[in-house]
C-alpha cells in the first residue's frame, strides 16, 4: 500500500516538471469555503504549522502536498513549541529541490513567495500548482491537493470575478473521475449552506467519491450535536463523514502547537457524552487513516487503467518522433540524397492523398480525393440540377424574342430562330458554375499539397517553402488550360443547337406533349358540361331535333371557360390515349369535343338520332400542328398522302388539290393524332400546307392572345428539353476535364517539377538547414517519451 502512494507521488512530480497532466491520477482534493477550517485540517494531518495565514484569500495556487513517512530519529527534537524539526523531518519544494527546509516558518515564507511570483500581490489566482513534500515520522503516506477557499463576494482588492475564478479552478480538479473529494464544512453552520458539498454534488451526484469533514464541532450551540450528520442520517455519503476539532484563532495567536491541539482534540471526543460512542467517525488521526486507506485502494483500482493509458501515450509519442526522421547533432554530408528522398516522399504522399490510399488521411472529415468527389457531385452537379432555365424567363422575354426573330414580317408559325435566341444565353449561364468548380478543385489540390508535408520536411523550412512554391506553380500552370477547356465546352454547345438530338423533344414531340396536357384539361371541362347538361333536360328518352340538341350543347360549351393554359405543366394521363384518339370538328367549327370522353362510355343523348363516340376529339391538335414548321419549306407539286378518310386511309393517295373550303372540316381532320405528327411519309411542304390551311380555318376560333400564349408554352417546353440535354453534358464533361487537365496532370508532373527545380548540389546545403524551433519540438517529444517510459516502468514495478 505504501508503494502505491509513492508511485503516484513520483508520477505527479514527473508531470508537474513537464507542465502537463496527460493522465488523470488518483488524488484527494480538499475543498471548502473560506474560514471553514480547511487549512487547520491539513495542519492537523501533517502535524506542523506550515501554511500561511492572513485575511482574505491566502491559498491562491493549488498546493500538492505529499506526506511521506520516515523512521523517527533518536535525537529528534521534542520541543513542540519550536517551529524547527529534526534533521530527518524536513520539507522540500519541487521548484527548489536543492534545499531541505527544517524550519516551518521558512516553508510558510517560501509558499507565500512562490505564490506571489506567479499570481502577483493583487489577490489573483493561478492554476500552476506548488508541489511540497514533507518527510516526517508523524505522518502517514498520503497525498492531498489544497485549493483556494470558495467565496461569494470579492473583499478588499480582490478581483470582481474572484468567485468565478475560484470555482472554475475547483471544478477543474474535482471533475476528474479519479479524484476523491474531501469536502470540509463547519459544524456550526447549517449543512444545507455548505459550499463544499454543493460543488461536490455537481460533479458527484451519486456521492460515490465524496468524503465529508465537519470542523468546529466544539463551537456548536449547547444542546446540539452533529451525531446525525456524522452517522449519515442527514446527508448520506458513501465514504461517510469525519468530525475534527482544530485550533481556534485565539489558540493559533497564542502559539498553541499542533501537537497540543491534537491532544486537546482527543480529550474532547473521549469526554463528550455523544461523540465518544462514535469515535470511529471523529478525530484527525482517524481522518488520516481513512484518507490513506481510501487513496491506496483507489490507486490500486485505477493503476491498471493508468498503465494502459501510459502505454498508449508511448506508442503515439514514438510514432510522432519517427515522423521527424533521423536527427543528428553533427552536420549531415549526404544532403543531396536526403533532398531527393524528401521530394519523392512528398510527391508520393500527394498522389496517395488524391487516390485515397495515404495512411495519414484523417478519419474525422473528408480529405484528399474524397473532397474532389464531394465538389464534383455534391456541389457542382447538385447545383446544376437546381437550375430552372425558364424560371427567370418571362412571357414578355419570349414574346419579344419571337417578334425579333420575325423581323418586319409577321409569322404564321413559331420561328426556330427565336428558340435559338433564347437558349444560347441560358447555355452561357452554365459557364460560371463550371468555372467555379474548376476553382474549387484547384483550391482543394492546394490544400492537399499543404497537408502532405511530413514533420521531417518541416524540419527544413527553406526546403518546405520551396516545395510548396513549386507545387503551387505547377497547379497554376495546370488550371489555366483546364479553365480554357471548360470555356470551350460551353462555347461548343452554343455554337450548334442540335435539334436532332435523340433526347430532344423536338417540334412534333412538343406539340404532342402540349396536346396530351390539353386533353387532360378538356376531359375536366367535359365533366362540367355533362353535369350542366341536366339543366337542359337531356336524357335518352327525349327525342328532340338533333339540330336543337346540337345548339343546346353548343350553348353549354360556349359558357364553359377555356382551360387555363398555364396549368399545362400538370402530369399526365395514359400515354396510349393519344394514339387512339381522333380529331373531329364540325363544319361550323363549334363541335363540343369536351363531351367525347364522357360519352365514349356509351351515353347517348338521343339513341335514334345522335351518337357521340370516343373517336371524336377537339380541333386542338390540328391547331398545334400549325405552330411548328420551318419557314424555308416550300410547297411541292407532288402527290401527298390524303389526311382525310371516311373508312380507311391505308395505301390511298390524294392530291393536294383535295384541300378545299367547301369540304366540311370535321370530315377533313378525322386522322389519328400520332399518325399526323409522326407519319414519316409526310414531307415538310405537306405539313406546311396543311398547317396553313388549318390556321385559316381556325383563325376565327382562336384569339391573338390565345395563340400568343400557346406559342410561349411551346417555346418554354422546347427550352426546358434542350437545356436539360446540355446540362447533363456539362455535368459529365466538366469533372472529366478537371481530372484530366488538372488533377492527373499534376500528379504525373509533380515529382519531375520538384527534381528539376530543387535537385542541385548548389541548393542542397542551403535548403537542408534545420529549423531551431522544430528541433526544440523534437527534443520535447523525445523527453516526453522518456518520461512516459519511466512512468510505465514505475507502475510495472508494483503490478
Amino acid at each position: 500500500m505504501e508503494s502505491l502512494i509513492e508511485t503516484v507521488n513520483k508520477l505527479q512530480d514527473i508531470f508537474t516538471t513537464i507542465g502537463q497532466d496527460p493522465i488523470d491520477l488518483p488524488q484527494i482534493v480538499v475543498v471548502g469555503s473560506q474560514s471553514s477550517g480547511k487549512s487547520s485540517v491539513l495542519e492537523n494531518l501533517v502535524g506542523f504549522d506550515f501554511l500561511p495565514r492572513g485575511n482574505g484569500i491566502v491559498t491562491r495556487r493549488p498546493l500538492v502536498l505529499q506526506l511521506i513517512n520516515v523512521p523517527p530519529s533518536q535525537d529528534q527534537d521534542t520541543d513542540s513549541n519550536s517551529s524547527s524539526v529534526s534533521p530527518t523531518e524536513y520539507a522540500q519544494f519541487l521548484h527548489y529541490p536543492s534545499k531541505k527546509f527544517t524550519d516551518m516558518n521558512e516553508v510558510k515564507n517560501e509558499i507565500q513567495a512562490e505564490t506571489e511570483r506567479l499570481a502577483g500581490k493583487n489577490k489573483g489566482i493561478v492554476r500552476v500548482p506548488i508541489n511540497l513534500k514533507i518527510f516526517s515520522s508523524k505522518v502517514l503516506n498520503l497525498t492531498l491537493i489544497d485549493l483556494p477557499g470558495l467565496t461569494k463576494i470579492p473583499v478588499g482588492d480582490q478581483p470582481t470575478d474572484i468567485d468565478i475564478q475560484i470555482k472554475q479552478l475547483v471544478m477543474e480538479y474535482i471533475s476528474k473521475p479519479n479524484s476523491i473529494i474531501l469536502a470540509v464544512s463547519p459544524a456550526n453552520v447549517d449543512l444545507a449552506n455548505s459550499e463544499s458539498l454543493k460543488v461536490a454534488r455537481e460533479v458527484d451526484p451519486e456521492h460515490k467519491r465524496t468524503l465529508g469533514v465537519l470542523t468546529k464541532l466544539d463551537l456548536m450551540d449547547k444542546g446540539t450535536s452533529a451525531v446525525d450528520i456524522l452517522t449519515g442520517r442527514v446527508y448520506p455519503l458513501r465514504l461517510g463523514f469525519t468530525g475534527v476539532v482544530c485550533r481556534s484563532q485565539e489558540e493559533t495567536d497564542s502559539n498553541k502547537s499542533i501537537a497540543e491541539a491534537l491532544v486537546s482534540e482527543k480529550q474532547f471526543f473521549e469526554n463528550h457524552p455523544l461523540y465518544r460512542s462514535i469515535k470511529q467517525h471523529c478525530g484527525s488521526q482517524n481522518l488520516a487513516i481513512v484518507t490513506k486507506s481510501l487513496l491506496a485502494s483507489h490507486i490500486k483500482e485505477k493503476l491498471p487503467e493508468i498503465k494502459s493509458k501510459i502505454d498508449s501515450l508511448i506508442s503515439s509519442t514514438e510514432y510522432e518522433l519517427e515522423s521527424f526522421g533521423i536527427i543528428s547533432e553533427t552536420p549531415q554530408k549526404n544532403n543531396l540524397a536526403r533532398l531527393l528522398k524528401l521530394i519523392t516522399q512528398f510527391s508520393t504522399n500527394f498522389t496517395n492523398s488524391v487516390e485515397g490510399t495515404w495512411a495519414e488521411l484523417p478519419t474525422d472529415q473528408l480529405s484528399g480525393g474524397a473532397r474532389l468527389y464531394y465538389i464534383f457531385h455534391q456541389i457542382f452537379s447538385a447545383g446544376l440540377e437546381k437550375i430552372n432555365p425558364i424560371v427567370n424567363l418571362s412571357d414578355n422575354d419570349i414574346r419579344t424574342a419571337i417578334r425579333n426573330s420575325s423581323g418586319p414580317r409577321g409569322s404564321l408559325f413559331v420561328p426556330e430562330l427565336s428558340f435559338q435566341l433564347l437558349i444560347k444565353p441560358l447555355i452561357k449561364s452554365l459557364e460560371s458554375p463550371s468555372q467555379r468548380c474548376v476553382q474549387l478543385a484547384y483550391e482543394e489540390l492546394l490544400q492537399i499539397a499543404n497537408s502532405c508535408d511530413s514533420n521531417e520536411l518541416r524540419r527544413f523550412p527553406k526546403l518546405h517553402q520551396k516545395v510548396m512554391s513549386v507545387a503551387s506553380e505547377l497547379l497554376r500552370e495546370c488550371v489555366q488550360p483546364t479553365s480554357e477547356y471548360v470555356e470551350s465546352i460551353i462555347a461548343v454547345e452554343r455554337a450548334y443547337i442540335n435539334t436532332n438530338h435523340p433526347d430532344f423533344i423536338g417540334g412534333a414531340g412538343a406539340l404532342a406533349e402540349l396536346q396530351r396536357k390539353a386533353d387532360i384539361k378538356k376531359r375536366e371541362a367535359a365533366k362540367q358540361i355533362l353535369r350542366a347538361s341536366n339543366k337542359y333536360g337531356f336524357s335518352s328518352t327525349n327525342h328532340r331535333d338533333s339540330m336543337n340538341i346540337d345548339s343546346d350543347i353548343s350553348n353549354i360549351y360556349d359558357n364553359i371557360p377555356s382551360p387555363d393554359l398555364s396549368e399545362f405543366e400538370e402530369e399526365n394521363p395514359d400515354p396510349q390515349s393519344k394514339n387512339t384518339e381522333k380529331v373531329a370538328i364540325d363544319s361550323e367549327g363549334s363541335a363540343p369535343n369536351q363531351l367525347a370522353d364522357r360519352f365514349s362510355n356509351g351515353l347517348n343523348l338521343d339513341r335514334d338520332r345522335i351518337e357521340l363516340s370516343a373517336s371524336r376529339q377537339s380541333d386542338t391538335p390540328s391547331f398545334y400542328k400549325s405552330f411548328f414548321a420551318n419557314a424555308s419549306d416550300k410547297l411541292m407539286g407532288k402527290n401527298i398522302p390524303n389526311p382525310y378518310r371516311k373508312s380507311s386511309i391505308e395505301n390511298k393517295q390524294y392530291s393536294s388539290a383535295f384541300y378545299n373550303e367547301e369540304t366540311p372540316l370535321s370530315n377533313q381532320l378525322e386522322l389519328p393524332i400520332a399518325n399526323r405528327i409522326n407519319d414519316p411519309n409526310l414531307s415538310g411542304s405537306t405539313i406546311n400546307h396543311r398547317a396553313h390551311f388549318i390556321t385559316r380555318k381556325l383563325g376565327e376560333r382562336l384569339s391573338a392572345d390565345e395563340r400568343d400564349e400557346l406559342e410561349i408554352m411551346l417555346i418554354r417546353l422546347l427550352i426546358s428539353s434542350y437545356f436539360n440535354i446540355v446540362k447533363k453534358t456539362v455535368m459529365d464533361l466538366v469533372p472529366k476535364t478537371i481530372m484530366h487537365y488538372l488533377v492527373n496532370q499534376t500528379c504525373e508532373s509533380l515529382q519531375n517539377s520538384l527534381v528539376e527545380s530543387l535537385y542541385s548540389e548548389s541548393f542542397a546545403e542551403d535548403l537542408m538547414q534545420e529549423d531551431p524551433e522544430l528541433l526544440k519540438e523534437y527534443n520535447r517529444c523525445k523527453s516526453m517519451l522518456e518520461i512516459y517510459k519511466r512512468s510505465y516502468k514505475i507502475i510495472s514495478e508494483i503490478l
